[in-house]
């Protein structure tokens, strides 16, 4: 190791040395079952049969209001029947799936495996920040995290800020690298890049520079590292959560549904409510293994196909309860308004469902 902490050439590819690291720990990394996400393909064709049963009940007022003109009032009359009708087979057919997903398969897919107790030598950890035009909030934001006793250092990166993000991260002590390519999946997975070059720390902190999140949280995160791969951090204990966030009812909402939705397609491997979470922690040895299978290209939905990803190579995933603030700044993510919101669960969901782009 040289003095900054550098990994030196070792001949090994970092996928290799964490290969190596995680075959004599017990993990589940990188070992990938095949399984059929039954009871997300059932409750995605219930919610498709409520949806349509809606649909038809809906069309009651305007048959009424149109009772005049008969040949249309039967039209609408015939659509309403079909739909409330043939609503049952999705239903139906969600039922079944869901049934058998939770009594016939779940035993089988869940993890045979012990209660994970892996302790990390030497919890220092890096931390690692994404910016983008975070000026009002970057300077109080590395000073927090480096003021943190665990903390080794902050990297901060900026992705094309166009304001003074970059030298305010720099003068409060930061190392700041700047992200060319423009993207919330670009600016996170250099995040994760970086802090992979420091063979020092074995922990990795993702959280980002506007003030969400606060430094003390790190101490929770440390806590459930040593039975997972990946600690996620959930914004859904209200205890926990300021009043006046960007993270609206509808949002809050939006997110435990998706991460429900990904917690039935990995059905019996995590339980997940947040899916949009910046604030997470790693093992370096896992995220070794993760990054090849991520695509930076996915871009303000890259969270969740973080956690997907890590799921679907054998990653331990724990929820931890973190606090959350509100930010310094303007909002630039998919917190801007709920619509915007409604876009990326959209995005969200159909990743989640069909499969990701894939990397080019």
């Amino acid at each position: 190791m040289t003095a900054s902490g550098h990994n030196k050439d070792t001949g090994q590819t970092l996928r290799e040395r964490s290969i190596s690291a995680l075959t004599g720990s017990g993990s589940n990394v990188g070992r990938k079952r095949a399984h059929l996400p039954f009871l997300l393909y059932g409750i995605l064709l219930m919610a498709l049969g409520v949806i349509t049963d809606l649909f038809g009940v809906s069309l009651g007022l305007p048959r009424l209001l149109l009772s005049f003109d008969r040949p249309l009032a039967q039209t609408l009359y015939d659509w309403q029947v079909a739909t409330t009708w043939y609503s049952g087979v999705p239903i139906a057919l969600g039922m079944a799936l869901i049934f058998v997903d939770l009594f016939v398969l779940l035993d089988a897919k869940r993890y045979r495996l012990p209660v994970r107790n892996d302790p990390v030598e030497g919890k220092s950890v890096t931390v690692v920040l994404t910016a983008y035009n975070d000026e009002e909030s970057i300077s109080d934001a590395v000073t927090d995290f480096i003021g943190h006793p665990r903390v080794a250092r902050v990297i901060v990166v900026s992705n094309n800020s166009s304001d003074s993000t970059y030298e305010l991260a720099e003068k409060a002590g930061a190392i700041v690298v700047n992200e060319p390519s423009p993207g919330y999946g670009h600016c996170v997975y250099r995040c994760l890049q970086e802090s992979l070059k420091y063979s020092d720390t074995d922990l990795t902190v993702l959280c980002e520079g506007d003030r969400t999140f606060r430094a003390y949280d790190i101490e929770k995160l440390l806590a459930y590292i040593p039975h997972a791969d990946v600690v996620n951090g959930t914004r859904t204990t209200e205890a926990l959560r300021e009043h006046e966030t960007q993270l609206t009812t509808f949002m809050y909402y939006g997110n435990v549904f998706v991460g429900k939705l990904l917690e039935a397609k990995h059905l019996g491997r995590g339980t997940l409510s947040d899916v949009g979470t910046t604030y997470k922690i790693f093992r370096n040895n896992a995220l070794g293994m993760l990054m090849p299978v991520l695509n930076p290209k996915v871009n303000l939905e890259f969270n969740a196909h973080l956690l997907d990803k890590a799921l679907e190579i054998g990653a331990v995933v724990i929820e931890c309860p973190i606090s959350f603030h509100p930010r310094l700044g303007v909002s630039k993510g998919g917190n801007i308004n709920n619509w915007r919101g409604f876009t990326v669960g959209l995005n969200m969901i159909r990743g989640i469902t069909f499969g990701w782009p894939v990397a080019s």
